[in-house]
């Protein structure tokens, strides 16, 4: 899942954003009305997090103008109103939620966790395929059984895969969904990912890279019959290791990058660009 949190108190803003990120989820900060437009304008967001009371342009001119765009961004206002009638006006100007100042971010997070659901297509919050199974409520992933300690972005890619039911999702659509705006369209942090997620999933792999285009889940007809044999966090199939940049192979190693520290990971949603009418 990804996030833009719109707080003219940057204090606050990066205490969202700090909290969110230790709970799996990309996130982006904006401080004025201007730059969210923008960065609403740039990047696929699933959310929007936003006061409603920011200086220059009001929070309520962002919402009508992303409204108006048609973009499927689900809005939660922020803001110190507290009467029924402020909150209304809010939720007609096309906010889909409201939450009022001072909050807990527990109900800050539930909220924006369950707005994030209505941007995709309905699925369980238990995703099975290929016998993995990934619970993106509790952040929590096995694979056979056998539980799998995965670092934030390898669960957020996994999870983006996954979501993606079958279909190829190409890196610059994971760079979309899982890394945050200063990545850029660099697709080697994907492949680093890759490489780690599927040594942590083990053999036979189940991630394919289809040349050209992406990377899948497998079926799992199409996976060999050993599968049941073979534990989580064994070796890949032999392959010829590869450098990255170079062309890819199905199912082939990537050259693993610089260490990242275990945790349960990033959320994100299917891979393409959602900037269809809400």
């Amino acid at each position: 899942m990804r996030v833009l949190v719109v707080e003219d108190n940057a204090f606050l803003a990066e205490m969202i954003a700090d909290g969110m990120r230790r709970d799996a989820i990309t996130v982006d900060v904006a401080l004025d009305g201007g730059s969210a437009l923008r960065k609403l304008q740039l990047g696929d967001y699933d959310v929007l997090v936003l006061d409603r009371d920011l200086p220059g342009m009001h929070g309520d001119e962002v919402c009508r103008r992303l409204v108006a765009k048609g973009l499927l961004t689900r809005v939660l206002m922020l803001t110190a109103s507290v009467t029924v009638s402020e909150r209304v006006a809010g939720l007609s100007l096309g906010a889909d939620d409201y939450l009022t100042k001072p909050f807990a971010y527990e109900e800050l997070l539930a909220r924006v966790l369950a707005l994030g659901r209505r941007v995709q297509p309905a699925l369980p919050p238990v995703i099975e395929r290929a016998g993995i199974t990934l619970d993106t409520a509790r952040r929590q992933a096995d694979r056979d059984g056998a539980a799998l300690s995965l670092t934030r972005k390898e669960f957020a890619v996994l999870e983006t895969l996954m979501r993606a039911n079958g279909a190829v999702v190409s890196g610059e659509d994971l760079i979309e969904r899982v890394w945050e705006e200063n990545a850029g369209y660099d697709t080697n942090p994907v492949r680093v990912a890759l490489s780690r997620l599927r040594a942590k999933l083990g053999g036979p792999p189940v991630i394919e890279t289809i040349p050209g285009a992406g990377y899948r889940i497998a079926s799992s007809s199409s996976l060999p019959r050993q599968h049941a044999a073979e534990a989580p966090g064994s070796p890949e199939a032999p392959g010829s290791p590869e450098a990255p940049g170079s062309p890819e192979t199905p199912g082939s190693p990537e050259t693993p990058g610089p260490a990242d520290t275990p945790h349960s990971a990033d959320t994100s949603g299917s891979s393409g660009s959602r900037r269809a009418g809400r």
